[in-house]
């Protein structure tokens, strides 16, 4: 498929414009956006928390696990509904400080920031 350059001039233009921007929404809509939606992420200074809708999953199907910064959310293999994902935050992640909610759909991480230990040290000033 070959793509050429559309010069337009004034007097064509706006009519134009309002379908190009039409078909950018849809364009991005479609392609883009969806894999957004229904996933929220917010963050303070002590942990994140990742809100992910997942309709249809019970508890008992639901695996995450923690390895260092990455969080990895999976279905069993008989789940009615499967559903593999993988993220990587910015930080390591406290697994033992960490909580996952279910209710209503709705999955809800608490991801507790590793705090790295402190390596410094006082000195004598003489």
């Amino acid at each position: 498929m070959f793509f050429a350059p559309v010069v337009r001039t004034r007097a064509v233009s706006p009519a134009f414009r309002s379908f190009d921007r039409s078909f950018e929404r849809f364009v991005n809509d479609a392609f883009f956006t969806n894999a957004a939606r229904g996933f929220k992420v917010e963050r303070d200074d002590k942990a994140w928390t990742v809100s992910l809708d997942m309709p249809g999953i019970a508890r008992e199907e639901l695996s995450v696990n923690i390895e260092g910064s990455i969080v990895r959310i999976e279905t069993q293999a008989e789940a009615k509904r499967p559903f593999k994902a993988a993220y990587e935050l910015p930080q390591d992640i406290d697994a033992a400080a960490s909580s996952a909610k279910l209710e209503n759909g709705v999955l809800t991480l608490t991801l507790a920031k590793l705090v790295p230990p402190s390596t410094a040290r006082q000195i004598e000033v003489k």
